[in-house]
C-alpha cells in the first residue's frame, strides 16, 4: 500500500515495519556491500568535491587511488550517479571506527565539527530508498539481509521505519512532510 504526501508516494512499510540500526552487529556493511556506490543528488558531488581535503587522511590508499582516477563520483550501469567505489563494492568515503564498524569519513567530519555537510541524503535515508519518476517521487523502504539485526532491534524497540529516519525525512522533504507523515501513520495504525 501507498500514501500520497504532497508529490511524494510513500510505502506503508515506512509504518508498519520496525527498524533502528544496529552497528554493533552489522559493522555498517551497507557502506562496503552492493553493486554500486550510494546515490548522490547534483548537488552533493560539489559537496564531496568541498569536503574531500578535510578528509583525506581518513580515507584508505585503495578509495585515494579511485578518487584521483574518476573523481567522488560516477554514473553506475542503471544511469544513477552514485559515489565512487572500491573494489566493485566499499564506498571511497568508508572508513574503520572502533570494534571494526565502518564509519563514513564524511559523517565523521561533520561530528568533528569540520563540516556542515553531514552525508549523502540517500545514506543518511537509508533504508529508504527514493526512485524520482516525472510526476512523484517513491519513497520506499528497502529491505536487505545486511540489516536484519536493525529490523530484529527495531521491532524489540517498537520504532516504526518513519520514526527511526525522522531527521533525514525532515531533511529531504520538510518539517510539514514529516507532520503529514505522522498524521497518516496515526490514521493508519487505527484501521
Amino acid at each position: 500500500m501507498m500514501i500520497q504526501i504532497e508529490d511524494t508516494v510513500v510505502s506503508t512499510d515506512l509504518i508498519e515495519r520496525y527498524f533502528i540500526c544496529d552497528l554493533s552487529k552489522c559493522k555498517g556493511e551497507c557502506c562496503i556491500e552492493g553493486e554500486s556506490g550510494a546515490p548522490l543528488e547534483e548537488e552533493e558531488v560539489a559537496q564531496l568535491e568541498e569536503v574531500l581535503p578535510l578528509i583525506w587522511n581518513d580515507l584508505s590508499a585503495e578509495a585515494q587511488e579511485v578518487i584521483r582516477q574518476q573523481g567522488v563520483a560516477y554514473v553506475d550501469t542503471d544511469g544513477d550517479l552514485v559515489t565512487s567505489i572500491v573494489g566493485g563494492k566499499n564506498c571511497v568515503f568508508t572508513c574503520a571506527a572502533e570494534k571494526g564498524v565502518c564509519q563514513c569519513a564524511v559523517e565523521k567530519a561533520y561530528r568533528e565539527g569540520k563540516t556542515d555537510f553531514y552525508k549523502p541524503v540517500s545514506c543518511h535515508l537509508y533504508p529508504v530508498r527514493l526512485t524520482k519518476y516525472p510526476s512523484f517521487t517513491a519513497v520506499n523502504y528497502h529491505r536487505w539481509e545486511v540489516c536484519k539485526a536493525a529490523e530484529v532491534l527495531g521491532r524489540r524497540e517498537k520504532v516504526p521505519v518513519y520514526k527511526f529516519l525522522k531527521e533525514p525525512l525532515v531533511r529531504k522533504f520538510g518539517e510539514a512532510w514529516y507532520e503529514a507523515l505522522e498524521q497518516c501513520a496515526r490514521e493508519w495504525t487505527k484501521v
